[in-house]
């Protein structure tokens, strides 16, 4: 039989879970709550930028929060700038490795005659533009399952970032403009949609025609996909004719301290503090440094060093057009990725 007193813990217990219950119910309640007002707001902005009756007809009453949007956002590294850098070969195992690099050759094989077409119209190589498909959406098998309305509704609301999402929500909206059904709209929970993986501000400025039907469709074809890619790489900057990078080994004679880069980048600092100054191939030549594989570039390009895992180990000169690639996505291990997964891929 229970005691007065373990009756008396256990009415309290059930007391304050109840409060508790009561309590997150009621503050769910008021999120839901907030978040419908705030779409008001969302609602007049796209009248005033132009989006149909039709489409917000269609969606604002559909549109409820997704807690787990927020989770998700509030879960992001914080990137704290006194953390240390790790050694990029674990991560290189790991994304270029054997079943990636045949998946890639299965793609651009299968997509040949496309991707010749577009590397002759642009310029941008046909194995850069299936490295980045390869990783963004393992060649389009991984493209994300948010709801993009929803997702950009409840992260402009959550405000954080919430110009920046604010706009991605009435350019998600712009895209069903333009006949892409809602259930397209699938992405990431960021809003990054379809085989790039574009925000819509990016689809509705640089997504293409690949394959002749009349529509950017980056959902359904692989042609979309792959011309909207070296779209976006050629208004990034991409000078035809001129590789990414080359990987090198470094003398043991170099002067580190002399080549300190000096220069600041306001976009992603850390990144580009990592680099050399920018010498000539044939001064990075003259200094001894030799080429891993493959042939030296031309001797008049431009090329910075960067030495991912320190003295001792695979060092790579890189080139303007590896400045296009981190534009794609601000990061050393991801750029350098994708060019050495291109590089696999075309052998």
């Amino acid at each position: 039989m229970s005691s007065p007193r373990f009756k008396s813990r256990l009415a309290l217990y059930l007391s304050v879970a109840g409060l508790l219950t009561a309590s997150a119910t009621s503050a769910c309640a008021q999120t839901e709550s907030g978040f419908q007002g705030y779409l008001k707001t969302l609602q007049a902005r796209a009248a005033r930028e132009g989006v149909s009756n039709a489409t917000i007809d269609a969606v604002f009453p559909t549109l409820t929060l997704n807690e787990r949007v927020i989770e998700l956002d509030r879960d992001q590294p914080g990137g704290n700038p006194n953390a240390p850098i790790p050694d990029y070969a674990p991560y290189y195992a790991r994304h270029v490795d054997a079943a990636r690099i045949r998946l890639g050759r299965a793609a651009y094989l299968r997509n040949r005659d496309q991707l010749r077409s577009i590397e002759q119209e642009t310029g941008v190589p046909e194995s850069i533009m299936v490295s980045i498909w390869g990783n963004e959406t393992a060649y389009g098998a991984v493209t994300g399952g948010f709801d993009l309305p929803r997702a950009l509704a409840t992260l402009a609301y959550e405000g954080r970032r919430r110009e920046l999402f604010s706009e991605e929500f009435i350019a998600a909206l712009k895209i069903m403009d333009r006949g892409i059904p809602r259930d397209t709209l699938q992405g990431s929970w960021a809003g990054a949609t379809g085989g790039p993986q574009f925000l819509p501000s990016v689809y509705l400025r640089l997504a293409r025609d690949g394959d002749g039907d009349g529509k950017a469709d980056i959902w359904n074809s692989d042609a979309d996909t792959l011309a909207s890619i070296a779209n976006y790489f050629v208004n990034a900057g991409w000078r035809p004719g001129e590789p990414w990078g080359i990987p090198v080994r470094v003398p043991t004679n170099y002067n580190r301290s002399a080549m300190v880069n000096r220069t600041f980048s306001p976009r992603c600092p850390r990144v580009h503090e990592r680099y050399s100054q920018w010498r000539t191939m044939k001064e990075w030549r003259a200094m001894g440094f030799v080429a891993e594989r493959g042939t030296w570039p031309d001797d008049d390009i431009q090329a910075t060093l960067l030495e991912p895992d320190g003295p001792g180990k695979t060092a790579y000169l890189l080139t303007g057009n590896y400045r296009v690639i981190l534009d794609y996505n601000c990061s050393n291990f991801y750029a350098l990725t994708v060019g050495l997964l291109a590089d696999e891929i075309e052998q």
